[in-house]
């Protein structure tokens, strides 16, 4: 009883195995399976467990390592390697630049540098906080970014207090949503930039091999113009929802000049990383061959024997172990693993447990089924799927992980694109695309809780401007990837 009361709500708990079990009846049944119907079972006690958040969502993600061997549906030889796929590597190596990044200060001094530039009116200072918070989300966690410019956002606010506090409000919220969500459209813009993505890369490019690989060019390509428009149309959208006709002065931004003086001039460290960050980026967007119409720029993993072995991983963790080897004047290296002890093994975990489940979903037959039964939808209009499919993923996620929601879905999509003639990019990035797209309620991800978390944003108002986004993301994903996607995937 002890370990019961330890959660909120046990009816949580047992929700998953009684769920699971329902369906494994379900399934036994309809197709006489057992095997189909054990993966059933351990998919839906997950999701479950996922989405209700009975348990930790990482320890949950480690189910399948004793569950698939003990129901008898895959091999722990077999399933153990999940949990070092090589998309995990390009996270980590992800992680340890961005650790560096932030242990120099570099992250801040663009962030305030970009801040002093725009401007001290109150629209001014929105569009430089968002365009912050949209820039450093592309290569730092969403959460970390969110959390890092809240000092600086909190200090701002208070220098806009006075007696109409209908305007300071109305400021408030939209500086702090707008960091919230410019952290969230900023993380689409690139592989790197939010879990989504690099699961979604490691689902394709496993599961279709026959098919040119997803790689950090590729995505960037269309990952950047579509969150660049979608920043611009919120940002407008905050304008006129929330400053318009705002009653406040226009407050210099001693806070930040204060705060940028206290950095001083650029150190050798941070030139360093920089360079290395730099680097990073080149490699990453040519490393495969680059097509522009007849032009073709040939990429640099040509230049060894076996360029397939070349990865956007193997860049992340190269470049990682470059910044361990450089001394610093500190009589220590850039990267220590002080800073690498900071790796989330949680979400990595969480990577390797949806692997997992896809390999067992794969392995038992179900994803075959799936595809089968899913034969039905042929006779859709490819936008009104992937317009259903969209709408479906952004409302789901207000009340899920994005993370959890990814690895649920893609494994459907995964079948529906093996049924259909439609291309699995056409429906599995847009999808991708609207789990971060989730803007209505404070649980919805991680940058809506912290900033709700200050008192100075109500529920309300969230849904007001959250539904809006919601909507708008739907439109401009649904767009892009048949207006622009043809032409890059």
């Amino acid at each position: 009883m002890k370990f019961i009361k330890n959660y909120n709500n046990p009816l949580k708990i047992l929700a998953g195995p009684a769920i699971g079990a329902l369906l494994y009846s379900l399934m036994l049944k309809n197709t006489g399976n057992e095997l189909m119907a054990k993966t059933t079972f351990v998919v839906a006690l997950m999701g479950t467990w996922w989405i209700l958040e009975a348990f930790s969502i990482y320890f949950t993600a480690l189910i399948p390592l004793s569950l698939f061997p003990i129901l008898g549906i895959m091999d722990m030889r077999e399933i153990a390697p999940a949990y070092a796929n090589e998309i995990i590597f390009l996270f980590t190596g992800g992680f340890l630049i961005a650790f560096a990044i932030e242990k120099w200060n570099l992250h801040k001094r663009i962030a305030l540098r970009i801040m002093l530039a725009i401007g001290a009116e109150p629209h001014k200072i929105l569009i430089g906080m968002m365009l912050s918070s949209y820039i450093l989300s592309m290569w730092i966690s969403n959460v970390a970014t969110t959390m890092m410019l809240l000092p600086a956002a909190l200090s701002i606010v208070k220098q806009f207090e006075c007696d109409d506090k209908k305007s300071f409000l109305r400021f408030s919220t939209a500086l702090l949503l707008g960091i919230a969500y410019a952290s969230s459209i900023g993380g689409t813009a690139t592989l790197v930039g939010t879990a989504p993505n690099i699961i979604f890369m490691g689902f394709f490019n496993e599961n279709f091999p026959e098919l040119p690989a997803m790689s950090f060019a590729k995505w960037l390509m269309f990952g950047l113009p579509v969150s660049a428009i979608f920043l611009i149309i919120a940002y407008f959208l905050f304008k006129k929802l929330l400053l318009k006709n705002l009653k406040l002065a226009n407050v210099s931004l001693y806070y930040c000049q204060q705060e940028y003086d206290k950095l001083g001039k650029m150190i050798k460290e941070e030139i360093t990383v920089s360079v290395v960050f730099l680097i990073t980026i080149l490699l990453w967007l040519f490393r495969e061959n680059f097509e522009l119409g007849t032009f073709e720029i040939k990429g640099w993993s040509n230049l060894f024997p076996e360029s397939k072995f070349i990865t956007d991983s193997t860049v992340a963790m190269l470049m990682a172990s470059v910044l361990f080897l450089i001394p610093s004047s500190k009589n220590e290296h850039i990267l220590t693993w002080e800073e690498g002890k900071k790796i989330p093994m949680g979400i990595l975990f969480l990577f390797g447990g949806g692997f997992a489940l896809a390999k067992g979903i794969s392995a038992s037959g179900l994803s075959d089924w799936l595809a089968e039964n899913l034969k039905g939808l042929e006779g859709i209009h490819p936008i009104v799927m992937v317009l259903i499919l969209c709408s479906f993923m952004t409302f789901f996620t207000e009340i899920s992980s994005n993370t959890a929601a990814t690895y649920l879905v893609l494994p459907i999509l995964m079948a529906l694109a093996k049924s259909t003639d439609i291309s699995p990019l056409i429906i599995m990035v847009p999808v991708v695309f609207s789990a971060s797209y989730a803007f209505m309620l404070p649980v919805a991800t991680p940058p809506n809780t912290i900033v709700f978390g200050t008192e100075l944003v109500q529920s309300k108002d969230m849904i007001r401007i959250g539904i809006w986004l919601n909507l708008v993301g739907i439109a401009i994903i649904t767009s892009a990837i048949f207006l622009l996607g043809r032409f890059i995937f």
